[in-house]
């Protein structure tokens, strides 16, 4: 066991293990630790690629053509399929590392006691039964029952939201106490806490995944994210189609051979058709689509830990935020003070005068504090003190003399001296009913006090009382003996952060509705939601939670505006209600706390500075500088690239009629085959996934941010979209059809024919990109609006054309005959003729189009 110290235990209250009994249990408990996330092993990923239709339908060509002796076809035909494996797998998330920070957080070193002498180990070795020792700046290694405490104040914001630290105390019994963490003076302390104050040691009740932070660990192990409705939706698509076009397939194969007589030519035809029918593009675009959110997002300083998170931003509806460190700062400062002389005025430190009276108080503050601040208060003290450029105890002062905090007392009381002949300075601060009975006020300023206590508590502000006056010397053991005065009130409070307001007022107007949950009292959160401009009631407790059935907990989860009061498992709970309600649930946060509700979330959101690293690993999302502002600008992207999303998958609709009316067309009309599986594999590989990366760089559409979220469980394809976009690929049919038709019955080779009727298809192609890119613009515009995307697209399309055509290599392998110049203006002129017809027509679809 390793051990970097060593040292007599003197008046512990209970003896620790011995070295045998340790090891005994930590092989019996394993270490202090949480599990493994399970992955998803790599045969499971492999298999669930080589199940996907297109990668058969290319491997079953493939290896046509290679029995047929047609090399280059066939190892063409296959590197499709490789690509269309690596596609697949890139799209595999990242494996979660959540708790893997979970047990780093939870393996400090840690002070026990084995055979009688104080050791300090690995805190991932500290087992049940262990007698721990903790002191200001330890991080508690375990979940441990307080036997002994002198000033322990512990940071627990991490586990329950609070932002103050809470006071400790022993246990009255030697029995542990089954305790939630949230409150002063209870036995308790919980793995991963910060001591900000004081000195303690207790008994190890728990460690590893049965401690407070490891069922925080198993929430999130249990949590697994369904998929997203948009896949949901895209895999029930391409399965659908899927199985048409293979039922199709069979029929062109059993036709043309009982036809024609050519079997071969049928099974070539019947997969062709296939090919041709299957919309397989819709993965590989809602890939891409994620991919460029994703890096659009982190130049708003938005970091994408989950990729599925970007698609659900535009139909959130349901913004559920914490309020410690996310709302507000994170941090306590000064925002109010009250003179003892005037208890009914609020004074603000940084501007109201009397200077003289403000400096009095926050001076006492100061050395009533400790001089190296870790306790929030005493920092705010100190940082008040600096930019009022106050002095407190000079470098001659002496600190004759402490009293730290008592049972029934709870109050710090310090002496300070600066030479032997003067009298020293008492400094007293602590809860204002402590002061009060410390100063012996009389009826009628006990009352004011009160009363003012009350109010700036209603306010949102912990309150604390600052008294000052002189010590005899030598300073009396007792502290009651002192003769003091009561200064004045001190108010705290964690101030909001200055984007929230707007942010709020935008996501309302988004039509999101935002929710505030807090391990905070309800006064405080009704103060701050206020301040954000939330609606302050109606307000639910955890408490009122564990009071209800989960049908009573549904009712009023949907109802309420703020939450407080709250444990991590109430707010996983009110996610989850939310969702089981149809809501799409966003969800910000930074503390351990946070986590499983992050996880769980359609979109987690976690603060990227200040958040914890079990935060920022269980959340969708991470706001890189802690900029609240920056969901309002993230939902604004999510909406523009759902709508853009739509019009390339309309897209896709529209360019397959075509493709699938041309692979048809030949059997129906006893015409020479038009598209083999080389040219339909070129087309949906490469033509047609390129351009779909024009509608990913689309702006927003003007009301992207005016009108409320989509309908939940609206389909990708609303019936107006569908129609839309079979008409368009109809159109486009009849237009290639012509061409094709028309070469051959006015006596072209069959290659050149082909070559042209390529052409045309590329160029139409094009010309439903420009058709699509916006719902409501007009072509004028579509061909001037900002997208320097569309005409690299154009470029590459002109290059991929001209290699086709003019590479004798290229024109052998596609079977294409050179075109002739007047051909080509030909389909430009169709194409032309296409993109002005269906602008003509687009109007009567533009309001549906954009619902």
């Amino acid at each position: 066991m390793p051990s970097d110290a060593h040292a007599p235990i003197a008046g512990t209250p209970v003896s620790g293990l011995t070295a045998t009994e340790a090891a005994r249990r930590l092989a019996a408990n394993g270490y202090n630790e949480l599990p493994r996330p399970n992955r998803r092993p790599l045969p499971r990923i492999l298999l669930d690629i080589l199940a996907e239709p297109m990668f058969a339908l290319l491997m079953v060509s493939a290896l046509i053509y290679l029995l047929l002796g047609d090399l280059r076809e066939g190892l063409m035909l296959l590197a499709f399929a490789t690509a269309s494996v690596g596609i697949a797998a890139a799209q595999e998330s990242r494996s979660e590392r959540v708790l893997d920070a979970l047990r780093t957080l939870t393996s400090p070193r840690a002070q026990v006691v084995r055979d009688g002498v104080r050791l300090r180990i690995p805190g991932r070795e500290v087992v049940p039964g262990d007698v721990v020792f903790i002191e200001e700046g330890d991080r508690v290694p375990a979940d441990i029952h307080l036997i002994s405490a002198q000033d322990l104040e512990i940071d627990k914001s991490l586990l329950t939201g609070e932002s103050l630290p809470v006071r400790k105390r022993p246990a009255s019994t030697a029995a542990a106490e089954a305790v939630a963490p949230g409150g002063d003076d209870l036995p308790v302390a919980f793995s991963g806490t910060l001591v900000v104050r004081g000195r303690g040691c207790g008994v190890t009740t728990a460690t590893g995944r049965e401690s407070e932070i490891g069922r925080i660990g198993a929430a999130l192990g249990g949590i697994h994210p369904e998929p997203t409705r948009l896949n949901r939706q895209t895999r029930r698509l391409v399965r659908g189609v899927a199985v048409a076009g293979l039922t199709v397939s069979l029929l062109v194969m059993a036709l043309y051979g009982l036809v024609r007589g050519d079997w071969l030519q049928g099974i070539l035809a019947g997969l062709a058709v296939a090919m041709s029918m299957i919309p397989e593009e819709f993965p590989l675009v809602l890939t891409v689509f994620m991919v460029m959110g994703a890096w659009r997002l982190s130049r708003a300083r938005v970091l994408t830990r989950r990729a599925a998170a970007i698609e659900a931003l535009g139909a959130a509806t349901v913004l559920c935020t914490d309020k410690t460190g996310t709302l507000t700062q994170n941090r306590m400062a000064i925002t109010e003070v009250r003179d003892a002389a005037d208890l009914t005025h609020g004074l603000d430190p940084r501007s109201d005068h009397p200077a003289n009276v403000i400096h009095a108080l926050i001076r006492h503050g100061i050395l009533a504090s400790a001089q190296t601040p870790a306790d929030p208060m005493d920092r705010a003290f100190h940082a008040l003190g600096r930019e009022l450029d106050m002095s407190q105890a000079g470098p001659s002062w002496t600190l004759v003399k402490e009293y730290g905090l008592e049972p029934g007392l709870p109050a710090i009381t310090q002496v300070w001296q600066a030479d032997p002949e003067t009298n020293a300075i008492v400094a007293i601060k602590g809860a204002p009913e402590a002061v009060a009975a410390l100063c012996r006020l009389d009826g009628t300023t006990h009352a004011a006090m009160l009363s003012a206590v009350d109010t700036m508590a209603r306010n949102g502000m912990r309150v604390l009382a600052v008294a000052g006056g002189e010590a005899p010397n030598p300073p009396p053991a007792d502290r009651r003996e002192y003769s003091c005065r009561l200064l004045g009130l001190v108010g705290f409070s964690d101030p909001l952060r200055a984007e929230v307001p707007a942010a709020v007022r935008d996501c309302l107007s988004a039509g999101i509705r935002v929710v505030m949950i807090t391990g905070d009292y309800p006064e405080t959160a009704r103060a701050i939601a206020a301040q954000a401009g939330l609606p302050i009631a109606p307000l639910v407790t955890g408490a009122d939670l564990d009071r209800l059935s989960p049908g009573e907990q549904a009712v009023r989860i949907r109802e309420a505006a703020l939450f407080a009061r709250t444990q991590p498992t109430h707010k996983l709970t009110i996610v989850k209600a939310l969702q089981g309600n149809g809501q799409i649930v966003g969800m910000t946060g930074d503390g351990v706390n946070d986590a499983p509700s992050l996880k769980a979330a359609d979109i987690g959101i976690a603060m990227g500075g200040r958040g914890t690293d079990v935060a920022r690993e269980a959340a969708s999302l991470v706001l890189l500088d802690d900029d609240f502002g920056s969901i309002v600008q993230t939902i604004r992207l999510g909406r523009r690239i759902y709508d853009n999303l739509r019009k390339a998958m309309g897209y896709i609709v529209a360019i397959h009629v075509p493709i699938a009316g041309l692979a048809l067309l030949p059997l129906v009309l006893d015409l020479p085959l038009l598209l083999t599986p080389v040219h339909i594999a070129f087309l949906e590989m490469v033509i047609d996934p390129v351009c779909s990366i024009v509608f990913e760089a689309e702006r927003s559409e003007a009301d992207s941010m005016r009108r409320p979220p989509r309908p939940p469980n609206s389909p990708l394809f609303s019936r107006a979209l569908l129609m839309w976009s079979l008409l368009q690929g109809t159109i486009a049919f009849g237009t290639v059809a012509l061409l094709f038709v028309g070469a051959l019955r006015g006596g072209l080779p069959t290659e050149e024919a082909r070559a042209l009727a390529f052409v045309a298809l590329v160029l139409v192609n094009f010309g439903l990109v420009l058709v699509n890119r916006s719902f409501s613009a007009s072509l004028l515009r579509a061909v001037t609006r900002p997208n320097p995307t569309l005409w690299t697209v154009a470029g590459v399309m002109g290059a991929v054309l001209a290699v086709t055509l003019a590479w004798p290599p290229a024109a052998a392998l596609f079977a294409f005959a050179p075109l002739p110049a007047h051909d080509v203006a030909i389909t430009l002129g169709a194409a032309a003729a296409l993109v002005l017809a269906l602008e003509a027509i687009k109007p009567l679809w533009a309001k549906q189009l954009r619902l």
